[in-house]
């Protein structure tokens, strides 16, 4: 299992990354939560998760070792698989979502696209006691970045990587713009798309 990889950042994109190690570049996806975080620097370093099925092979990267862990905790719940996973933390923050487990509110998970009410309680039931064994606070903390003006399109491209079809995902993108009145960034505009998608 490859435990992290660290090297120099080539590729930044909302849905994945290119690190460089000894001329080797590794093509990871990333959460919108890593997105945000990950500073434009030459150096970076990923926690990552190694997934290998019959037909592909696939890394996953989160900035902490936490996201890591929760995000293999996510997975392990039957029906949500490493993609699942990923848009669940790009739709909220893994202390939202674990919030959202220990409190039981099934609305605010099924909220997130591709997990319909039977997940969402699968997830509340096989993780909220694990959870808050654990023990865990809050990050009230928000982030922020300076993005292109071609949001829409930076929007779109994300969405449509992460499986939303493109009609359905241009139309939800103009929806959250209208209501936020453009004064939005790139990960929350991403983030509330998935929402109302």
């Amino acid at each position: 299992m490859i435990a992290f990889v660290k090297g120099r950042l080539v590729q930044k994109e909302a849905t994945h990354v290119v690190i460089e190690v000894n001329g080797i570049g590794y093509h990871v996806f990333i959460s919108l939560a890593t997105y945000g975080k990950i500073k434009d620097e030459e150096a970076c370093m990923l926690y990552t998760y190694f997934h290998v099925k019959e037909d592909s092979q696939a890394l996953y990267g989160f900035l902490t070792e936490a996201d890591k862990l929760f995000f293999m905790d996510l997975i392990s719940v039957s029906g949500i698989g490493p993609s699942t996973g990923i848009i669940m933390q790009s739709s909220m923050t893994t202390n939202e979502l674990k919030a959202a487990i220990v409190a039981e509110d099934v609305a605010a998970i099924q909220k997130i696209k591709g997990i319909g009410a039977k997940t969402a309680q699968r997830v509340i039931l096989e993780l909220k006691d694990k959870i808050r064994k654990e023990g865990f606070a809050a990050d009230t903390r928000q982030i922020s970045g300076n993005f292109d003006n071609n949001l829409r399109s930076e929007a779109l491209s994300a969405l449509v990587m992460l499986g939303i079809n493109k009609s359905t995902a241009q139309k939800s993108i103009e929806a959250v713009l209208r209501r936020s009145e453009g004064n939005i960034t790139l990960e929350e505009l991403i983030k509330r798309s998935l929402q109302a998608s």
